[in-house]
């Protein structure tokens, strides 16, 4: 798992003003295995910060993603996931549970693409999901 930087010194160096709000959020999210969505990452902040609004999660999990601070999972989820490992890595996802857990870069075979891409198509980063049924649902089934 990567470790977690120092909150303060990641808002300099993503031009970010350092607020109260915005650390609560972090500290939320910062060093955890899963990959919360908005309202996961609000009903954790809401017993630091009772006043802090689902809208205040919300804008602000999209700022750290335009800053690069964290990483949105694919958009077809069905709701905004986040990760804060912007790291290389992939994600075995269950289709029963849609929990979504990480697998490290190392542990897959170099992925390549094959076929030339379209005209000045820049890849940044290829990404992939693992489908299937995590531990506790395969338990559950029987």
């Amino acid at each position: 798992m990567k470790s977690i930087p120092d909150f303060r010194e990641l808002c300099r160096e993503h031009g970010l003003a350092v607020t109260h709000q915005r650390q609560v959020i972090f500290e939320a999210l910062a060093g955890t295995p899963d990959h919360p969505s908005p309202e996961d990452v609000y009903e954790r902040v809401r017993i630091a910060v009772p006043s802090m609004s689902l809208a205040t999660v919300y804008k602000t999990l999209h700022t750290f993603v335009e800053h690069g601070i964290l990483r949105e999972l694919s958009p077809h989820h069905g709701t905004m996931r986040v990760d804060w490992n912007t790291g290389a890595h992939h994600h075995l996802i269950c289709t029963r549970c849609k929990k979504v857990m990480d697998i490290e870069d190392e542990d897959l075979d170099r992925i390549r693409v094959r076929q030339k891409l379209p005209r000045g198509f820049r890849v940044d980063r290829i990404a992939v999901e693992i489908q299937g049924l995590c531990e506790n649902c395969v338990k559950s089934n029987g």
